[in-house]
């Protein structure tokens, strides 16, 4: 979805909630925030030549690393011990041990590719000082790696092929036009290009560099919202995703010789991916369902769906096949342990477990599954939620609440795992992440909802998320909080400026607190997305100014009668530090208690595990000591 402007905490569920059969409470242990950021994240997944060995990212270090297992014994080892910058593998280098990595710095987002090799010594192959490179694949014949590249122009991303033996660059396609290249065939013939319209739309392009021809795909009649997938081995077929005529994305074939368009897979969802493996003997299809991605595979030739292990309680969240076609990783998700690794072998129909990332001392029937619930808001919209009701509350035993607010705008809660959520939850905060107008998932309707009105609408959604807490009859309705990162931020603020008194605090995690300033102040390399997010929000530069102000909370900060906690990284591009300073400085203006703590080593959300420790765990503090109202003696860490 395009509708993303920033990196947000997103989570769901599955199954509706029936509130009149909630179980009796039970007494569980609390566990700490240093128990909970035990725990390990973990991402990635590639296959070595040979089909033994998996480069995946961890951060059981502290920060992310790179690191190998062997997959037959399950054995995990460091390929990068790096302390103070996160490192994400993307690919072995083919026919050897080496590998590709990216890494930005200190949060900054001006990623840089690196080749790692064998003996440890390390080249960054996209040295510009303020360069941003991104890996796509490698050619068919394995001698060079594509990769996209700002470093002509900050604004736009070229393509790029690089020579393996000698890691010598060469601009393949100068991207003038600022669109995004998003698949390239392996005849290097065919690119296919995004042009971003507005935040629920976008043209799709086929660039034939033989013939110097470009031609659009989609109908300019229909309004629609297309991403390309991948060519096919022949270089005939570009595979993209679309909702041209459909309210969710389905998967459409190009057939480039005829002009023909055929749709493979539709469901009553959106299909989140489609992945073809290597020589085209499978085809892996993920499909959000109410937040949980459900996996379908076919043969790709014949089209019949093949067998395949249920995962209980998982989001496949991703899915890579090896490129000898016999063993497939799976990254799976479940709203009560972090992320873990498998490994499904075709031959021998075997699902394995690398990874087990929850704490061990946590005991994971303690914690939490997030369950699906659905309210009227105040204009009679059903809004799509997700509930966690603290084990030890109970009509005897009322606990506080949070209303949960996603990134985005457009982004959507699902059913992940996050600490901090489960964190909240074991010490007795009921959490509601709303999924108000505006948020992407339940089609494209719903999804444009909330264009030019945020901060109206979809906050009230937020605020009927409150009354729907209060009519549960184990919530303490005078003890409703508002929390949100990123958009989620800002909706923290704009509840807090435009309907004060609501909540009765508010933790801001690098919320947006004036518009103007943020649209005028977009990184550069956001360009090929700029008008969009401007139709979508407004334009600074127009009269659409007198509604930025009116929607900017640091504008109206005078209103902010409840305590309000702040967390902001030194380093983020996107929410700039200063529109944090600001905020907190106005609010001491109105002598209400405000907590502000700044990351100087961070960006647009959090990855050391330190700092997560240390802002996370303050929440709780901050929590307790106005929310929940707990004395000082008997605070939680």
């Amino acid at each position: 979805m395009q509708k993303y402007i920033v990196a947000g905490l997103l989570f769901a569920c599955i199954y509706a909630c029936d509130q009149s059969k909630t179980p009796a409470p039970k007494q569980v242990a609390q566990y700490s925030i240093e128990q909970f950021y035990k725990s390990t994240s973990t991402s990635g997944g590639t296959f070595s030549n040979d089909d033994k060995k998996m480069l995946i990212n961890s951060n059981e270090s502290g920060i992310y690393n790179v690191y190998e297992i062997d997959l037959q014994s399950g054995q995990k080892k460091p390929l990068t011990t790096s302390v103070k910058e996160s490192i994400f593998a993307d690919d072995y280098v083919p026919g050897t041990e080496n590998f590709i990595y990216d890494a930005d710095k200190g949060g900054n987002e001006n990623d840089h590719l690196y080749l790692q090799k064998t003996d440890g010594t390390v080249k960054d192959l996209t040295p510009g000082e303020k360069e941003k490179a991104a890996f796509m694949n490698w050619s068919r014949d394995n001698k060079y790696m594509y990769y996209t590249s700002n470093k002509r122009d900050p604004r736009f991303f070229d393509l790029y092929k690089m020579d393996i033996a000698t890691w010598t660059p060469r601009l393949l396609y100068k991207n003038d036009k600022g669109f995004d290249v998003s698949a390239v065939s392996d005849d290097e013939r065919y690119l296919a290009l995004v042009q971003s319209i507005t935040t629920s739309s976008s043209n799709i392009f086929l660039v034939d560099r033989k013939n110097q021809k470009t031609i659009q795909l989609n109908s300019d009649s229909i309004a629609s919202s297309n991403s390309p997938l991948q060519f096919s081995t022949d270089n005939n077929t570009l595979y993209y995703t679309t909702d041209e005529g459909s309210e969710y994305q389905y998967v459409m074939k190009y057939d480039i010789p005829t002009g023909k368009k055929e749709k493979v897979f539709s469901a009553k969802w959106d299909v989140m991916y489609m992945y073809l493996s290597y020589n085209e003997k499978y085809r892996v299809i993920g499909v959000n369902e109410d937040g949980l991605n459900k996996l379908y595979i076919f043969d790709h030739k014949t089209g019949q769906p093949i067998d395949f292990p249920k995962v209980e309680d998982g989001d496949i969240q991703a899915v890579n096949i090896s490129r000898s076609e016999n063993k497939m990783r799976l990254s799976v998700g479940n709203s009560k342990s972090p992320n873990n690794i498998y490994v499904y072998d075709f031959n021998t129909k075997e699902l394995k477990r690398l990874t087990n990332t929850l704490n061990p001392e946590i005991k994971e029937d303690e914690l939490v599954a997030a369950e699906v619930v659905r309210f009227k808001s105040f204009d009679g919209l059903e809004i799509p939620a997700i509930y966690y009701k603290p084990l030890q509350a109970s009509k005897d035993n009322k606990v506080p609440a949070l209303v949960w607010v996603h990134g985005g705008p457009g982004g959507q809660s699902r059913t992940g795992y996050f600490s901090l959520i489960q964190y909240l939850v074991n010490h007795g905060y009921a959490i509601l992440a709303v999924n108000n107008r505006g948020s992407s998932g339940y089609g494209k309707t719903f999804f444009k909802m909330d264009n030019r009105n945020h901060g109206d609408k979809d906050l009230k959604d937020c605020i009927w998320g409150k009354k729907y807490l209060s009519s549960l009859p184990y919530i303490d309705s005078s003890k409703i909080g508002i929390i949100g990162g990123s958009y989620g931020g800002y909706m923290t603020l704009a509840a807090q400026c435009f309907h004060p008194g609501e909540f009765k605090v508010g933790v801001d995690l690098f919320g947006v607190a004036n518009w103007l300033r943020t649209l005028r102040e977009i990184p550069p390399y956001w360009e090929s997305f700029k008008n969009a997010l401007y139709e979508e929000i407004g334009d600074p530069n127009t009269a659409d100014t007198i509604r930025l102000k009116e929607y900017s909370p640091l504008l109206h900060a005078g209103n902010i009668k409840s305590p309000l906690m702040v967390l902001q990284g030194a380093n983020d591009p996107r929410v700039l530090k200063i529109e944090s300073d600001e905020v907190v400085a106005a609010v001491k203006k109105n002598n209400v208690p405000v907590e502000y703590t700044i990351f100087s080593d961070e960006g647009h959300g959090f990855r050391k595990k330190e700092n997560e420790i240390k802002g996370y765990g303050q929440i709780l503090q901050f929590l307790d000591k106005y929310l929940k109202e707990t004395p000082a003696a008997n605070k939680l860490n």
